[in-house]
C-alpha cells in the first residue's frame, strides 16, 4: 500500500511538472516582443527558441507575425532543420519543423522584401541524379499559402556550394559561394529583365583571400553585414563586420561591430529585423567556464549540458540603434 501510494504521488508530480511546463511555454510565447530589442547583446527567447540544440539564423516575416530559424544537433550538418513558429491571438506558437524541413539538411532561412519568398539553402536533391551539394532554393506564397520548395538555376547555384541568402527590394540575391583558389566569397546577382545577372563577388574592402560568409544585406542596400574568418584584429575565431555604401554606392571599408557584438568563437549569422529596430546573431561563445570555480555534483553539470547554455550555439539579439544608419 504504500509503494502504490508513492508511486501515485511520483506520477502526480510528473502530471503537475507536465502541467507546470505547458504554462512556463505559454508565458515563452507571451514574452516574445520583437519591438523591444534589449540594449545589450542577450539571448533571444530563452528556452523557446534559443534551446539546448545549436540555433542559428533569424528570419521574422514584414508584418511581425511569422518567425523562421535553424536548429541544429552536433556540428556540421549532422542534423540541420529549419524551425517555425507565428503568432496566434497575441502568442507565439510552439516551434515546430517547417512543413518543408525534416528530411535533409535545410538551413539559413530568408524572406524576399515583400514577403512573399522564403529563401534557404539546402542539400536536398533536385532530381534522382544529382549530387548533393548546398544550393539556394526557396518557397513562395500563393493565395496566402506556401507553395513546394524550387531550386534556384544557374547562374545564382552552381557546382559549388551556395549558403545564406540575403535578397534586396530589386530582386538583387546576395550569398555564399565557395570560390576556386580560396575559401569562400560573399557574391551577388543582379535581377535584370526578370532574369538573374552573373554572380560578382563583392570588392575586396569586404572579400579577401580569406573566408568571408553569412552576409545580411539591407533591403536598399545601404549597409552589409557579414563574417570573417580568421582576419587579423579578430575577437574570435569569426567576427561581425559591416560596411556602408558611400554617397557614390562603392562599398567602405568594413569595420569590426567590437566587443558589443563579438565574443569568444564564431559570430555569424547577422540579421536585421524588417522594422530595423532590432539585430539578431549566432555565437558558439562561451556561456560558462570549465574548470569550475568550485566542484560541481552531478546533478549541476547535467543541468548545464542539458540546458540553453550547454555550449552549442544560440540565437542573440540587441537593440540595432548602435549600427542602422
Amino acid at each position: 500500500m504504500h509503494m502504490f501510494t508513492a508511486e501515485v504521488r511520483v506520477r502526480l508530480i510528473a502530471v503537475l511538472f507536465s502541467i507546470l511546463s505547458i504554462q512556463i511555454i505559454g508565458l515563452s510565447q507571451g514574452v516574445i516582443d520583437l519591438k523591444a530589442p534589449p540594449p545589450m547583446a542577450s539571448i533571444f527567447a530563452k528556452n523557446f527558441v534559443s534551446d539546448e540544440c545549436g540555433n542559428r539564423d533569424m528570419a521574422i516575416s514584414p508584418d511581425g507575425n511569422e518567425l523562421f530559424y535553424t536548429l541544429q544537433y552536433r556540428s556540421g550538418f549532422a542534423l540541420s532543420v529549419i524551425m517555425h513558429t507565428k503568432k496566434v491571438k497575441g502568442k507565439w506558437t510552439k516551434p515546430k519543423v517547417a512543413f518543408f524541413s525534416g528530411q535533409y539538411a535545410d538551413l539559413e532561412p530568408a524572406y524576399s522584401p515583400d514577403g512573399q519568398k522564403l529563401y534557404f539553402s539546402s542539400n536536398r536533391p533536385i532530381d534522382a541524379n544529382s549530387k548533393k551539394d548546398f544550393d539556394i532554393w526557396y518557397i513562395a506564397k500563393m493565395n496566402n499559402e506556401w507553395t513546394n520548395p524550387v531550386h534556384m538555376k544557374s547562374p545564382v547555384n552552381s557546382d559549388k556550394n551556395e549558403f545564406y541568402p540575403s535578397v534586396t527590394r530589386s530582386g538583387t540575391i546576395y550569398f555564399t559561394r565557395e570560390m576556386s583558389g580560396r575559401d569562400e566569397d560573399i557574391v551577388y546577382c543582379r535581377f535584370l529583365n526578370e532574369l538573374y545577372d552573373t554572380a560578382i563577388s563583392l570588392p575586396e574592402v569586404i572579400n579577401s583571400s580569406g573566408a568571408e560568409f553569412n552576409a545580411y544585406i539591407d533591403p536598399d542596400e545601404n549597409f552589409i553585414v557579414y563574417t570573417a574568418y580568421k582576419r587579423k584584429g579578430n575577437i574570435g575565431s569569426g567576427d561581425l563586420y559591416i560596411s556602408y555604401k558611400d554617397s557614390a554606392g562603392n562599398w567602405q571599408t568594413s569595420a569590426n561591430m567590437g566587443n558589443a557584438i563579438n565574443g569568444t568563437g564564431l559570430t555569424y549569422c547577422p540579421y536585421v529585423s524588417p522594422d530595423k529596430k532590432s539585430f539578431f546573431f549566432a555565437s558558439s561563445r562561451e556561456v560558462f567556464k570549465f574548470p569550475f570555480e568550485n566542484p560541481k555534483k552531478i546533478k549541476e553539470i547535467k543541468a548545464l549540458t542539458a540546458g540553453v547554455s550547454n555550449g552549442w550555439d544560440n540565437i542573440y539579439w540587441v537593440d540595432a540603434k548602435a549600427w542602422i544608419k
